[in-house]
């Protein structure tokens, strides 16, 4: 498993001629460091003096972002895996008719997949961004940079999830399931950018003591 190596083992295995692991599961990856900072900062928040009562909203926050950081774990390898299951439909064999039916059946659910763990990547970037918005909303400031490096790695993670979507929404034949995917990866898209124009420039502020 990726998850399962070093960090400069995985950065080896990036920098490989391999396709795969690529970019969705980079997107993963950061969405599961962003969600890793945001629960430090709520471990750093709870129980300071002067935040008694955000308490309960932090644990709260804390308890999410933890499971966000899980799943997006798992998604680093199951991006990958999905990768390797397109690799493996394109690769059937299509001698008879068939052969050739099934072949093209099989890419089209290897396709979908390769495009819904994407999507469900962005979506769990967008959930701790919005767990990070819950937390800026009062927390122990000094964790104001690692707080703003979760912002910024969650938008990522977000960003590149989506840009895995669309490239694999051209190769699907189902007019419906390409809408849905570009519909909902629109509106991921929307929503992180409103959140980091509403949280990331007090956070930036709060870093340069502004």
């Amino acid at each position: 498993m990726l998850t399962d190596l070093t960090l400069t083992g995985f950065a080896a295995e990036l920098a490989s001629d391999s396709p795969a692991p690529g970019g969705g599961s980079v997107a993963a990856a950061a969405g599961g460091m962003a969600a890793g900072l945001v629960a430090m900062v709520c471990k750093l928040s709870i129980g300071k003096a002067g935040l008694e009562e955000r308490a309960s909203v932090l644990q709260d926050a804390l308890l999410g972002v933890e499971e966000l950081r899980a799943g997006l774990m798992v998604a680093v390898d199951r991006d990958t895996d999905a990768y390797l299951g397109v690799v493996a439909a394109f690769r059937m064999p299509k001698e008879t008719d068939d052969e050739k039916a099934a072949r093209a059946a099989q890419i089209q659910v290897a396709i979908r997949t390769a495009a819904d763990v994407p999507l469900a990547t962005a979506e769990s970037c967008l959930r701790v961004l919005q767990l990070a918005e819950t937390v800026a909303a009062g927390f122990n400031t000094n964790a104001a940079s690692d707080l703003g490096v979760a912002l910024n790695m969650a938008a990522a993670g977000v960003a590149g999830g989506v840009l895995n979507v669309e490239i694999n929404v051209p190769s699907l034949k189902d007019q419906d399931a390409r809408d849905e995917l570009v519909g909902r990866a629109g509106e991921i898209s929307t929503l992180t950018a409103g959140i980091m124009e509403r949280v990331w420039p007090a956070v930036r502020d709060l870093v340069r003591g502004s």
